[in-house]
């Protein structure tokens, strides 16, 4: 029997519970469902509306079916269409009349409104320390690089050389614009809907205020055909897990790219590696490769959502059923792209040589040979011209440009030192820059922030 067949003379048709059935995806509530659920009571018994007897009844049933759910005993039935259901359903099987009140004062509606939030609240902490945690592996593999030093690269060009610790940071600092964002959303995620009921709330004495304390939640709604409808803390998380998963693509691109023999900076480990069906010789990057992958998949999951939501009008509509399935998925994927992410990171080792020979070609260091100009008195862009012109006829002629740069009347010896290895790399030393002493204060003030993020995430 469904929950509504008083108001129906026939049973539901097959296909229409086939159809609307949510119950194999909406079960992972079903914790939030029974915290929800016992909230209610309680707010219930204090208000009068369940008697202290009746109330212990229902605690007690709601303790046994999450009981049944954590131990894999609990029998579900074909009349189950979602978790809310099922619960309310082997409730009142347990508790008999007094189960039969387990639903007063409340709907669906916000009943489900309120279990999303909780999942979601929880959800978005997780996946903030699995962030920090991989924060974390890119801090101590930048610690580790000391001196190491690549090319930094615009537009897939070598353009100047950077330490090997500030381009691993670089990611760093973007995940951490992540776990703001996470924490951000978890904080409008944090409103208790439940007292909104169907749409305009309960003529009964509800006090939304304590069920919401009761829960953990910051605030109460102030609007009920909001407070059942509001699916924005859904496309927010939606859009902070696709960001993010940008990140990591970027971070699986580059690593792709370095783990090549074209590249050769890095080598990824075993355990973190795929080998080929036909070619023995093969290692492949797949985590990487799956990381550029996923981010589509989490587009497709926050852009599926919104376009559900934009036709919606108020208050409930059952299109809204649509919202579990990619919220589920964008935390599913980005949860396990980061435990494989940061695995992989942790256990690759970098060649430190093959990066610093591809940072140390002459042309790397033009730019400090037009700074050095400029230091000098001349002009920025006559400079750059100057400099320009050396590199172009030192790349058409084939004459190495240090042979150029030492007999250009403007340049000489003393500028010819500055296309010596390594030397381009010290003199970047403005704040936040890829020198030595700009990254040993970037990295101080990155643990620092570290530090914070996972204070703020409690």
């Amino acid at each position: 029997m469904t929950l509504w067949a008083g108001r129906f003379g026939e049973d539901p048709a097959g296909e229409l519970l086939e159809f609307t059935v949510s119950l194999p995806y909406d079960v992972r509530l079903a914790v939030d469902d029974l915290g929800g659920s016992r909230a209610h009571v309680r707010g219930l018994a204090r208000v009068g509306l369940v008697s202290e007897a009746d109330a212990a009844v229902l605690l007690a049933a709601l303790d046994r079916v999450r009981e049944e759910i954590g131990s894999g005993q609990f029998a579900f039935q074909p009349s189950d269409e979602d978790i809310h259901t099922a619960i309310e359903r082997r409730v009142t099987e347990i508790a008999g009349d007094a189960g039969g009140r387990l639903h007063t004062g409340r709907s669906r509606n916000d009943q489900v409104a309120t279990d999303l939030r909780l999942f979601a609240k929880r959800e978005l902490v997780s996946v903030g320390r699995r962030v920090v945690a991989f924060q974390r592996v890119l801090l101590d593999r930048a610690a580790e690089a000391g001196d190491t030093y690549l090319p930094g690269y615009t537009h897939m060009q070598r353009a100047q050389p950077v330490l090997l610790a500030h381009h691993l940071l670089a990611h760093g600092w973007a995940l951490g614009r992540d776990v703001e964002r996470l924490m951000d959303a978890r904080r409008r995620t944090d409103v208790c809907p439940l007292g909104a009921g169907a749409v305009a709330g309960s003529s009964l004495p509800l006090d939304p205020d304590a069920v919401a304390a009761d829960l953990g939640f910051s605030a109460r709604f102030e609007n009920s055909m909001d407070a059942v409808s509001d699916r924005d803390f859904v496309a927010e998380a939606c859009f902070a897990l696709a960001l993010l998963g940008v990140h990591l693509s970027r971070v699986g691109e580059e690593m792709v790219l370095w783990s090549s023999e074209e590249f050769g900076f890095c080598r990824l480990g075993d355990a973190y590696s795929t080998g080929s069906s036909m070619l023995p010789q093969k290692k492949n990057p797949d985590i990487a490769e799956l990381a550029r992958g996923k981010a589509g998949r989490l587009i497709g999951d926050l852009c599926g959502l919104l376009a559900t939501l934009k036709g919606l009008p108020l208050a409930y509509n059952r299109d809204l059923q649509e919202d579990k399935e990619p919220l589920f998925d964008a935390f599913d994927q980005v949860n396990l792209g980061l435990a494989a992410l940061t695995g992989m990171v942790a256990t690759a080792t970098f060649d430190a040589a093959r990066m610093q020979a591809a940072a140390d070609t002459p042309a790397a260091a033009a730019v400090d040979l037009t700074e050095w100009l400029v230091a000098r008195g001349m002009p920025f862009r006559q400079a750059h011209q100057l400099v320009g012109v050396i590199v172009r006829d030192s790349s058409e002629r084939h004459v190495p440009l240090v042979e150029l740069v030492e007999a250009h009347p403007e340049l000489g010896t003393e500028a010819v030192r500055l296309l010596d290895p390594g030397v381009a790399v010290t003199r970047k030393t403005t704040p936040g820059g890829g020198g030595p002493d700009a990254v040993a204060v970037q990295m101080r003030r990155f643990r620092g922030a570290l530090e914070a993020w996972e204070a703020g995430l409690g």
